[in-house]
């Protein structure tokens, strides 16, 4: 880290804008939420609903894990552990996806033997 007045003054700003970012993609999910005139999609909480939400936590998460982590001056290495770990939590959300949509198993197959 720099010492210079001049660096911190200008990290300062730059951490002070990223927080306020971070304020106000809470206040944007929470307005999703919870008014109705921006409620997408269907009325009511649906997937529609459910993308926007979690396209709000990817940018928020985005920009804790760049700035404030300091993953944005890492090395390549770091770059390619990050994308595996991703694709291994994909992977799982899609087996999870498969085991819910499993038809046998949720429409009382094995519930009635």
């Amino acid at each position: 880290m720099n010492d210079d007045y001049l660096e911190i003054k200008k990290n300062l700003r730059k951490y002070l804008y990223v927080g306020g970012l971070l304020f106000f993609f809470t206040f944007l999910t929470v307005a999703v939420a919870s008014f109705p005139f921006l409620d997408f999609g269907e009325h009511g909480f649906d997937s529609f609903d459910l993308f926007i939400g979690l396209l709000i936590a990817l940018v928020k998460a985005s920009l804790v894990a760049c700035i404030f982590m300091h993953l944005n001056h890492e090395k390549k290495m770091i770059y390619w552990i990050i994308t595996g770990a991703l694709f291994f939590a994909f992977c799982l959300f899609f087996i999870t996806a498969l085991a819910y949509f499993d038809f046998l198993s949720f429409n009382g197959f094995y519930l009635d033997s």
